[in-house]
């Protein structure tokens, strides 16, 4: 079995993977924040789900990447005061 990194280093040498890892799609940035915040927090996605007042499975779907499910504004906003953060959003001009 290979270890996290062994495989980590073997997908690396595909070059749309390795295209991928390095650019990520704006939905990872997003997740990688989410994930970070409730790490932070030191929560569990069932710890989240109680302050929600959700299941844990709602967790799950939001710290997804899926384009079958997009959480509502309204959801994100819950999920950062529930990891004790404030959601902050903003415009950045790109050229």
């Amino acid at each position: 079995m290979l270890t996290h990194e062994q495989l980590k280093e073997k997908m690396l040498r595909n070059p749309e993977v390795r295209k991928q890892y390095e650019n990520p799609d704006p939905e990872f940035k997003v997740l990688d924040v989410f994930l970070k915040a409730r790490k932070d927090a030191k929560m569990t996605q069932e710890d989240v789900a109680k302050k929600m007042h959700t299941s844990r499975p709602a967790i799950a779907r939001i710290e997804s990447v899926s384009r079958k499910h997009s959480p509502s504004l309204n959801t994100l906003f819950k999920y950062a005061k529930a990891v004790g953060c404030e959601l902050e959003i903003k415009l950045k001009r790109v050229l």
